[in-house]
């Protein structure tokens, strides 16, 4: 009226197999997902960035810079922005970083689009 010992054996191996297969291609897609969702913050940022120099720019009249740039400012440009750039070079250049779930990315620039893993 029952399974016998050796059916639930054989279930028991089988759900384990399954399992062995199953936990590493679901953990390597949790870590690309990070990846895709750090390089997707990091590279919505940068049109804010550029908008930001430029604004600059036309404000000074002249040389812009990257000096004074807040998250505040950023969002006033494109409120979806999450990340806050480091102003690097005396305010010619910055390093936008994201992190989601372990994954760190970056973007150096000016002049670089595509990110880099690591941290600034």
């Amino acid at each position: 009226q029952g399974f016998t010992l050796i059916e639930l054996l054989v279930v028991i191996i089988i759900i384990g197999i399954l399992l062995a297969i199953a936990v590493p291609s679901y953990l390597g897609f949790r870590g690309r997902a990070a990846d895709s969702a750090a390089k997707a913050d990091v590279r919505a940022a940068l049109p804010a960035v550029e908008a930001y120099f430029a604004s600059d720019v036309a404000d000074g009249g002249g040389a812009g810079s990257y000096t004074g740039m807040t998250l505040a400012k950023l969002q006033g440009i494109d409120a979806n922005v999450d990340v806050v750039p480091t102003v690097t070079g005396g305010g010619a250049g910055y390093c936008i970083q994201a992190t989601e779930s372990g994954s760190t990315w970056k973007i150096v620039g000016p002049g670089n689009t595509d990110p880099a893993n690591g941290t600034c």
